[in-house]
This record gives C-alpha cells, structure tokens and sequence, in this order.
C-alpha cells in the first residue's frame, strides 16, 4: 500500500526561534509571541508557524534549507509607510546650527539656506541618476535594520519636471534592491517661490496629476494641510482629483496647526492621517471610528525639538490604529525603526510591543498592505527579520544599535550580519 504526502514541500525553515513575533493577534497591538517557534516558508509566502510538531504536521520539511534560530527573536520585516526617502544634498548645517540657535532667522543670516525650499533647489539641480544613485545607500541601510517594504513620497520639487523626476526615481529604485517601494505624490507639499500659489495649485490639478496618473507613477496622493500651507478646501480639491486618478488619498495633517486636516481624514476615510501633533482627542475617536490608520514619527518630533509632541496614549485610548515611521528626509535623517521604536517607548510611552506591532502591522495597514505583509501568517510574504538577541526588548534596550542578524525577503536570505562589523546584502534574485 502506498501514501501520498498531501503536504507542500517547505524551501526554507527557521528553526527553534527563542520568541518568534508573529504579530498576528486579533488584538492591536498584541505581538502574539511563540516561544521555541517554528516557521515553514514556500516560495516567496509563509506555510506555516507555530510549534515544531504544528509545522511539520502542515508542511514537508524535509528538504528545506534550515537557518537555527535558537536563542534569536524572529519578527516580521519593519514597512515604514511615511518617508521622503528621495531627495538632493542634505541640510546638516542648518541642524548642526539649530543645535544652538533656535531664531530661523538668525540661522538664515549666517547664509545657511533652510526649511523645504533649500532641499527643493538642491533637488532640483540634481540629476535623475544622482538621486537614485544616493538615495539606494538609504535604502540598503534601511534594509540592513530590517525594513522590507518603503513608501517614498515626491514632495522636493515642486514643479511639474521635478516632481516626476522624483517618482520616476522611485520607479529606478524599485529593482536595485530586494525593498518592496511604493510612491505617494506630494506635489502639495509646499508652494515654490517663483509662482503664484493660485497658478502652481492649478499645475497641481491640471498638470502634474493627470502626467502622474498616465504614467502611473504612484499609489498614493498626499497634501500637506497645516497653516502656512494647504487649506482644508484645496486639500480637498487635489486629493480628490488624484483619487479619481486612481491615487489612495492620505494626508499631512495637525502637524504644526489644527485647520482640520484630520477631519477631512475622516470624511474621505483616507487611508492614513500622518503627524497628529495638534489633533484633538474627539477627532481621535473619529478617526478610530473610520479606520484611519494614524502615522505617527517620534524621529522628527525629536529632530526637530517639537514644541507639541504627538500624544500617541490619547490615540491608543481611543482605539485607533497607529502606525510607527521614520519620516526620513534632510531635517529627519533617520533610517533605523528601531531608532524610533526606542524613541516611541522613551518618548512617548508605548510599550515594545505597540511600538514593534505599530511598526510592522500598523505600517502594513497604511499601506494598504494588510493582507499580505506585516505579520507572520501563513499565506502571507516571508518578509521577516532575525534578531541576535535573546527577548524582543533588547530591540528598544540597546540605544542606536543593529539588532538585525538577518533579513529574509520574499522567502530568500538577503541580509546576514557576518560579524559585528560587517553585514552582507545581496541583490535581488
């Protein structure tokens, strides 16, 4: 009598994780540990997790590639959903300056060239090969520290021409690493000084949208709604023209002013609200209530001395959902989520594991990449990160180190830490 082993054949296993972190609890923020767990991975998706006999009772793994795990913590791989990841020169001076002159003006005086405007004349002089070409470092050490999916937005050149040199930067670096990068349109993200604000909202709509859409360039579209720069009514004007387009609406919103930004959140039900430094807690509840994902960005808070931090316990309280980034660019250059995990725990009074499950779940959420990322599941992407330490803690405990031992993405091994001092990536394929 002959069987047939019904069960699919397993490529790679990771074996005997000390905490394998699946993160995969009906309940927010919960990590949902596995102690001694077990993973069984297929192609570029997950099999199984659970315990060795769970696992092997699901999934042939018998000629699977094993990467022991014993004494490690195993996580999903960190998406960071709010980056302005491309970007010309830096602003190091202006920060260096800030470190001890808090008057912009008086920086300004000094002859260093400050703010969006400064990077937005750097950008702008840089050719499409020289920002793919720096930006790919970023996005190497990104993935070094365990984040497997990016959002980059436009938002640095504000004009036609260089807002579509940066998408199409995006595009460039989509296949020079193993980084899964999606790309948002912020041509909103400032007004340029050369044109009127009436005529460039007008490029906005008429021009740079419809050449974004046609291309297709970008999932999402983004607008920076504060005081001093979009008002609620444009805001409204040009997320709903680029959803139209076919572009996910999102939003800059209460970052430095409430002018209801948040509020047009909740009544386009966008799909994320990001900084909510000045939202008001009823606006809290609404949001949580329409299921808008809440970015929040410790880092920038940080770097930028913010007189009103974000109050991420109000938000937890009232049952939103909240997603960790780095909001990298030239006045928050931060590549590491562990960073601003650390940051969020310190600062900002989250536990490890809001901040690990808000980093990793909730940024899959305001990507609208829930289904497939995220969390480790089977049926979903193998995007998960190893680390060299024995309880997940050590995460935010070990200030501005690289708990990353590896990184697997798509089911194939494409960071491994040699020693402490060397970490090898490997391209894609």
């Amino acid at each position: 009598m002959t069987t047939t082993d019904s069960r699919p054949r397993a490529d790679m296993v990771i074996a005997d994780a000390r905490q394998m972190l699946t993160c995969a609890s009906d309940t927010s923020y919960d990590v949902a540990p596995i102690e001694h767990g077990w993973m069984a991975i297929t192609g570029e998706t997950i099999a199984a997790v659970g315990d060795r006999a769970q696992v092997e009772a699901a999934v042939d793994c018998s000629e699977a590639q094993i990467i022991a795990a014993s004494g490690c913590v195993v996580a999903p791989g960190f998406v960071d959903s709010h980056t302005h990841l491309v970007f010309g020169g830096s602003r190091v001076d202006e920060y260096a300056a800030k470190m001890t002159e808090n008057d912009p003006e008086v920086v300004r005086q000094m002859g260093i060239k400050t703010g969006i405007l400064a990077t937005v004349e750097r950008t702008r002089a840089a050719a499409l090969d020289e920002l793919v070409d720096v930006a790919v470092i970023r996005l190497r050490r990104m993935l070094s520290a365990g984040t497997t999916t990016v959002e980059s937005k436009s938002g640095y050149g504000l004009s036609t021409e260089a807002e579509l040199k940066l998408l199409r930067a995006n595009r460039a670096l989509a296949g020079e690493t193993p980084v899964d990068l999606l790309s948002t349109f912020l041509g909103a993200h400032g007004f340029p000084p050369e044109v009127p604000r009436e005529i460039y909202l007008r490029a906005v709509l008429a021009e740079m949208i419809p050449q974004v859409a046609e291309e297709g360039l970008a999932e999402f579209a983004d607008v920076w709604c504060d005081d001093g720069y979009y008002t609620t009514g444009e805001s409204r004007a040009i997320l709903e023209v680029a959803q139209a387009a076919g572009m996910a609406p999102k939003i800059h919103a209460d970052a430095y002013s409430y002018v209801g930004g948040s509020d047009l959140a909740v009544e386009m039900r966008m799909v994320s609200s990001d900084h909510l430094n000045y939202t008001p807690r009823p606006v809290m509840a609404r949001l949580a209530e329409s299921g808008v994902v809440g970015v929040v960005m410790p880092a920038l808070d940080f770097a930028v001395g913010h007189a009103r931090p974000f109050d991420v316990r109000a938000m937890i309280d009232e049952g939103m959902t909240i997603a960790l980034a780095t909001d990298l660019c030239p006045g928050c250059w931060v590549e590491s989520q562990q960073f601003v995990m650390a940051l969020a725990c310190r600062l900002y009074g989250m536990s490890p594991a809001e901040a690990l499950w808000a980093a990793t779940t909730g940024g899959s959420l305001a990507l609208q990449l829930g289904a497939d990322r995220g969390s480790l599941e089977a049926g979903k992407l193998a995007d998960i990160q190893i680390w060299d330490v024995p309880r997940y803690e050590h995460a935010i405990y070990r200030l501005g180190g690289n708990v990353v031992g590896r990184v697997i993405k798509r089911g194939k091994v494409v960071v491994e830490r040699r020693d402490d001092d060397l970490v090898a990536v490997r391209a894609r394929g």
